[in-house]
């Protein structure tokens, strides 16, 4: 079975007394589809390194790393073959950006980013590994005074 790695980021930021973050609509899936930013680890790259690389294309914000939230195992199927693919996540303050303001070229895979409440994180992700990471993410940030 082909392996792959892949890295992303819960991007944060404190707002109106709270915290939120950003997440992104992938080109080609309905509207309400939202996703974290993620991507493969690239080779000589770190997976703190991918996570923040991925985090600023797919959203276009630059973020400073705080910390690896775990990560999420699963097996799908593409073009026949079974994948069995991990993607470590991580915790990401915004440093500077603006969402939705994406490289060239990016349109082609990212439809829409925008800043939501982390609170909603856990409801608002479409897949269970990534609402698993954004409930990491309000626990780990629920110290930290606003």
């Amino acid at each position: 079975m082909r392996r792959e790695f892949s890295a992303g980021v819960v991007l944060v930021r404190r707002m109106r007394a709270r915290w939120w973050f950003v997440a992104v609509r992938p080109q080609g899936k309905r509207k309400g589809i939202w996703a974290l930013p993620k991507g493969l680890v690239d080779a000589g790259e770190t997976p703190a390194e991918a996570a923040l690389r991925e985090g600023f294309e797919e959203t276009g914000v630059e973020g400073s790393l705080v910390s690896k939230l775990g990560d999420v195992r699963y097996v799908y199927t593409w073009d026949g073959e079974r994948v069995f693919k991990v993607v470590s996540f991580f915790l990401a303050r915004a440093r500077r950006g603006r969402a939705g303001a994406l490289p060239p070229g990016m349109e082609i895979e990212v439809a829409e980013a925008r800043w939501f409440p982390l609170d909603d994180g856990a409801t608002l992700l479409a897949y269970r590994g990534e609402r698993d990471m954004a409930a990491r993410a309000v626990e780990s940030l629920s110290t930290e005074p606003l």
